[in-house]
């Protein structure tokens, strides 16, 4: 009997757990009242559940005015609590379901700073390292992102910061290219040096390395006979820079070719 009790007990016991349900607190509310307390949650940095408010919102009303800034939304909050990959994820989703919208430019500008902030925020402060020597991906995502912003809304509110931040990256890209090029040159490898020079005059012009990369174009042609294109090189190394020391310094030091030295 005592058995038989026990066991019905643990059968009650279960029956009442299974029941139980945590409560939604948002059960019944307005999407006014979802939507803004999600924004106080995300304005008072509670991020986790300002995103499940937003997620909540999209569930419940799925069109709409709401459930559009929910998302754009959604997309900064995931910048803000330093989730790149899901920001970027709200945004492209944004931009395939509404590419019309009055905001979607707001969407390729967040896009861009949250590839910005990836490549120029943790890792250069912490270990100071110069962001051309690093992998370039996110400050070419980044570029992409500020010149698509740039191309379909040229009269953004955004445009000018976007341009401006495409200038840096634009330099550290050209940065990078030069320091790949060096690597090749130090080793040799004439063709792949000339090819990375020749990206950096061709797509980062105006970045301050294009002397630099035509003094590489020029020697790593002559090193694989390609006297032509070396003596066309040199021509218009001389015309636009007449004063560089690469025209008449000695191209060996200490019995070593010059970019031996490089650092």
């Amino acid at each position: 009997m005592k058995k038989s009790f026990v066991a019905l007990l643990a059968v009650v016991l279960m029956a009442g757990c299974a029941t139980v349900e945590p409560q939604d607190e948002t059960r019944g509310w307005t999407v006014d009242q979802i939507y803004s307390e999600a924004r106080d949650e995300l304005n008072g940095g509670n991020y986790t559940r300002a995103l499940k408010l937003y997620e909540t919102l999209q569930a419940r009303f799925p069109y709409g005015r709401h459930a559009q800034q929910a998302l754009m939304d959604q997309a900064y909050t995931h910048y803000k609590d330093s989730e790149p990959e899901l920001a970027i994820a709200a945004a492209n989703r944004f931009l395939r379901l509404y590419p019309a919208h009055a905001s979607a430019d707001y969407m390729y500008y967040l896009k861009g700073l949250v590839h910005y902030n990836d490549d120029t925020s943790f890792l250069a402060r912490t270990t100071g390292q110069d962001i051309s020597e690093r992998d370039p991906k996110a400050a070419r995502d980044s570029f992409n992102d500020f010149r698509e912003l740039i191309t379909r809304y040229p009269q953004s509110r955004y445009a000018e910061d976007a341009s401006q931040k495409m200038q840096y990256l634009a330099a550290a890209l050209g940065g990078h290219e030069m320091h790949v090029a060096r690597y090749y040159m130090k080793r040799e490898a004439w063709l792949a040096a000339a090819n990375r020079a020749q990206s950096v005059v061709q797509e980062y012009a105006n970045t301050g390395h294009n002397e630099e990369a035509l003094a590489v174009m020029e020697q790593a042609y002559g090193k694989l006979g390609m006297t032509a294109l070396q003596a066309d090189t040199r021509r218009i190394l001389a015309l636009n820079f007449p004063q560089s020391a690469y025209l008449t310094q000695p191209w060996e030091y200490r019995g070593q070719p010059w970019w031996k030295f490089w650092g």
